[in-house]
């Protein structure tokens, strides 16, 4: 694809992976992009790079628009090799030029190329950069997601070059929101924003808080949002940004989210009547097989949820292996503000559901009191009191979630 036009000497130069499925264990069944860009000025400038696979379908952007040799400037907001894996080669085609980072960025490229003869200048918050009629502002934000992470604000433009945030992994010919919104949806475009930002930016929402309060007191209008993946923002930046403090303030909607996997059919069965339980007291749910189910996806669902029921058979007095690999992945995440309880069925020794709790208790999660459990599969007086579960866990998660209201 050739280079798009974000504004006046402004332009995409990244490229589009319509093929990826896995991005670091995190499913990408819309696939992805790796945007990069391109300011065109008395010192032209170049806004991060792209993964190595692709960084020959960069440089061809690129040179449809300008030599790389008469690139003044290389900024580095993220060394993540999705961005950085081909800055090796863009260098060779830009030798001497500066790059710009912050020192964790400058440590971590030292990790992944040969930079003895890079001309780096480090940068912190605040610090400005005048290429011409424009200037760029250099933003830190370290830990949103990797500690050299930094965006990149051109100033009298209102651009806000992003990094890894506001993006999503998603593989489309548009590439801006208006486009996108006209050609699918905006329901589709709000939920890859969710699985984004629950499946990376979870644990630092309070990061995200206080960048985006930062970002406001510069007193600079943001007219555009271009993140490194996915979508930018040109018709509704503001949208996105009031998505993620609604995300990072713990925001969610009220509704239970049932997450299971089952080995001979006995937990699957258990699922049944709860979810009818939930469905008795008004409770908008959704009911999650792991196998069945990209563990991305399942995660989103934990995200959007106020309630989670977790579902686990016993397995060598253990918990379901796709069960306790998700609460690995979840752990890591380090949700908060949500209520939580699991069931499940065992044959001779069962485990699986207190180990279920110990593990949701060990992430500080409302624990619900109750549990439930059945022997091999549940009878017919063993699935009424699973609709009564049912129905106490949505109770207590509709008055849980008053507290966020």
């Amino acid at each position: 694809m050739n280079s798009v036009s974000l504004n006046q000497d402004i332009y995409w130069v990244g490229v589009i992976d319509w093929a990826i499925r896995d991005f670091h264990g995190y499913i990408t069944p819309k696939g992805s992009t790796y945007n990069n860009y391109l300011v065109l000025d008395e010192e032209p400038t170049l806004i991060d790079g792209v993964k190595l696979e692709f960084v020959d379908q960069s440089i061809q952007n690129i040179k449809a628009l300008i030599e790389p040799a008469k690139i003044k400037h290389l900024v580095v907001n993220h060394i993540e090799p999705d961005h950085g894996g081909g800055l090796s080669r863009l260098m060779e085609l830009m030798p001497g030029v500066p790059v710009y980072c912050t020192q964790k960025g400058r440590e971590g490229l030292a990790r992944y190329h040969d930079t003895s003869r890079w001309n780096f200048k480090v940068v912190k918050s605040g610090d400005r950069l005048r290429i011409g009629r424009r200037t760029l502002l250099f933003i830190e934000t370290p830990m949103i997601h990797w500690p050299d992470s930094m965006m990149t604000l051109c100033v009298e433009d209102g651009i806000l070059f992003s990094q890894d945030g506001f993006g999503q992994h998603l593989a489309s010919s548009q590439r801006f929101d208006d486009e996108f919104v006209a050609c699918a949806s905006e329901a589709e475009l709000e939920d890859s924003v969710w699985d984004y930002y629950a499946n990376i930016l979870m644990p630092f929402g309070g990061l995200i808080k206080n960048k985006i309060e930062e970002i406001t007191r510069l007193g600079v209008p943001i007219n555009m949002i271009a993140p490194d993946h996915g979508i930018i923002w040109r018709k509704r930046p503001g949208k996105v940004l009031d998505m993620y403090r609604d995300m990072a303030n713990g925001k969610t909607d009220e509704r239970v989210v049932i997450i299971y996997d089952t080995m001979w059919g006995g937990t699957g069965q258990m699922a049944q009547p709860i979810m009818q339980g939930l469905k008795e007291e008004g409770m908008d749910c959704r009911v999650i097989k792991l196998r069945a189910t990209p563990l991305s996806v399942a995660i989103k669902e934990f995200w959007r949820a106020r309630g989670c029921l977790l579902g686990s058979p016993t397995l060598n007095n253990n918990l379901f292996p796709y069960v306790a690999e998700f609460l690995v992945y979840l752990k890591g995440l380090r949700p908060k503000d949500r209520i939580v309880s699991a069931f499940g069925s065992y044959g001779w020794a069962g485990g699986a559901v207190k180990l279920a709790i110990e593990e949701f208790r060990g992430m500080k999660l409302e624990v619900f009191e109750e549990m439930l459990t059945t022997n091999y599969r549940p009878s017919s007086e063993e699935q009424k009191s699973g609709f009564e579960f049912g129905r106490r866990f949505a109770l207590a998660t509709r008055e849980f979630h008053k507290r966020y209201a």
